[in-house]
This record gives structure tokens, sequence and C-alpha cells, in this order.
């Protein structure tokens, strides 16, 4: 059993990530059409000793296509999806554009595979730092209820795309030359630097990519009453995101128990060497599937013992974007 597949988006950084996972995940497909904007119509992409030419997507894109992986940006989701939903096609939109819309499934396969079914032609992929904080976090909360989670997230420039890892290292290159630093896609200097997520701040001073970690959480584990508050900054780092994340549980829990649960949760691997204090870093999770967990301890500041301290990195690219959303294609 095969299907013909539509990659949307596919000269991005998240397009480019899901032609290496359709590879090495041997996905049966029995057509591949390669679609993005103008500006790339017409180059040629290698894949699979093949050469694919990339179309310009338009509504008329998608006939014949059983699933269509989207990576274009919200607008061009908005736009064309429901193009494709009309001729046939599922949908697993990377986007933002559709996750908190209540008739569309937001899915995280080791979470909430059974929402899948409930898809009416599309079906959304959380936001990158949803996915690698909640991974470790959702079978612990399936044993003890989380009660409130505080989440600092450390992200890497990949998130931004291919011309943001660009400038990142274009930036080193010029830094470490004497030169200043260019500014095209951040809006302030990412090499050797920090700062606040550069998504749009709301009226409360949370930023967009704060406010998704929260909506977007509660609705994967259907848990509206979970309190959750986020920071989200972008460092200097290639790809894969890291997260600080605080847990309050409803029972007592100990380092212990959570790293017996994490042991053997889907998408974990616990990294927790405390003797030659070696924990995750961006550079063990790129490239890999698996979100990394470690500094497990308890939080020492809750009474009875309802407090635990995690630290976790995730590939952006990979569990984030690309490997989630084939993930969810193999289980339609």
């Amino acid at each position: 059993m095969g299907c013909s597949v539509a990659v949307a988006g596919v000269t991005g950084a998240v397009g480019q990530e899901f032609l290496s996972i359709i590879e090495e995940r041997n996905f049966p497909f029995t057509s591949l059409k390669v679609l993005a904007s103008t500006r790339s119509a017409g180059k040629k992409i290698p894949f699979m000793g093949k050469e694919y030419v990339v179309e310009q997507m338009t509504t008329d894109s998608f006939k014949d296509i059983d699933i269509a992986l989207f990576s274009a940006g919200a607008s061009r989701s908005r736009e064309f999806a429901p193009a494709a939903v009309k001729a046939g096609a599922v949908v697993v939109d990377n986007s933002s554009a559709y996750r908190m819309d209540p008739q569309v499934p937001l899915v995280v396969p080791e979470i909430n595979p059974q929402k899948i079914k409930e898809h009416k032609g599309i079906i959304a992929n959380p936001n990158c730092s949803t996915i690698i904080g909640i991974v470790p976090v959702w079978p612990l909360h399936k044993i003890n209820p989380v009660k409130r989670m505080v989440v600092s997230t450390y992200q890497a420039a990949s998130g931004a795309g291919m011309s943001a890892m660009l400038e990142l290292e274009n930036q080193a290159r010029e830094i470490l030359a004497g030169k200043p630093a260019t500014r095209n896609i951040f809006p302030h200097q990412i090499a050797f630097n920090c700062f606040s997520h550069n998504s749009l701040l709301g009226p409360n001073g949370y930023n967009e990519e704060e406010t998704k970690m929260v909506k977007e959480t509660r609705k994967i584990f259907a848990c509206p009453e979970i309190a959750i508050t986020a920071t989200c900054i972008r460092i200097p780092v290639l790809r894969a995101h890291c997260e600080s994340i605080n847990l309050e549980f409803t029972r007592p829990i100990t380092p212990e128990q959570v790293r017996e649960v994490l042991k053997t949760a889907p998408g974990v691997t616990v990294l927790d060497d405390r003797e030659h204090n070696r924990f995750p870093m961006p550079i063990d999770a790129t490239g890999k599937d698996d979100v990394f967990v470690g500094r497990i301890r308890q939080d020492e500041s809750l009474p009875n013992n309802r407090g635990i301290n995690l630290w976790v990195s995730g590939d952006q690219l990979r569990k984030g974007a690309a490997l989630n959303a084939i993930q969810i294609a193999e289980l339609l």
C-alpha cells in the first residue's frame, strides 16, 4: 500500500527535512510532487535516485494527491490547504494556521494519536517548542497529573528557517573577522548573543511563541485547567531547541520515579549522568528522533516532593516539525 504525496514548501528547512525522513523511514509513497513558491519553481531536487522538478504551488496542485505535507507558512496554508482538501487530499499542516481551530485535530503521535481519526481534511502539527517540551511531560502527567508547568526555552536559529541558520553562520564569521554583523532575518544579532523570541508581543507582554505553548499544550493534553507559563528565548545554536521545565504535580513524585517512567516512554532518551555532569545538549539531539531528557531533580521549593525540574533538548526540524508530521502521515 502506497500513497501519493505532495510536499508544499519543499525548498525550506522543514521541507528538506521531510524528504530525508521520508527516505530514512521508507515512507510508502507511489508518487511525489514537490511544491514551492514562484521563486523556486523549476529548481531540480535529487531524491532517492530520481530528479524532481519543483512546481509552483497553486490551487490546482493537489489533484490525485492522498497526503499533502505543508510547511510553507501560515498564510500559504490558509490559502492552499482548503484547495488540497477539496481535491481529496489530507493535509498535515506544519504552520500555526489551523492549530487552535476546534475542528482541526492537533496531534503528537506519542500523546493523542486517536485524534487523527477526527480529521475533516486537515491535521495540525504543533509548534516545535510545544512538541519538544511535552513529549517527556505527557507520560508523567498520565500517572500523576501536572497542575502547573513553568517552561523557559532556549531556541535554535532553525526555528526561523534555513536563512536564519545561514545568518547565524555568517554573523559568526563576520564578528570573528572583526566586521559588523549583517542582520536580515533576526531583529538582533544572533551570533554570540541571545534575545527574547522574535515573535509578536501581545498586550499582556507575552510573545506569540509563549502563548502558543500554553494554548497548544492544553489542547493536546485535553486539559484546559493546566496552569502553564513560558518564557521563550533565541540562542546562537543552529538546530535543536533546549527547554528548562519545572513541573508541579498533584501527588508526591521522586526523581527516581520520573527516571523509571521516562526510560520506557516513547520518543524519549534519558541522558542524566550526574556523576560526570553530562546532560542533554543541542549537539546530542541534532539529527536524532528522540527528545533527550536530563537534570531530573526534585524542586525543593515545593512541599511534599510535588515538584520536579527537567532539562530537555530536541531537534527542532525533526521531532519539532518534519518527523512529527510524517509520523502522523504514517498513522493516516
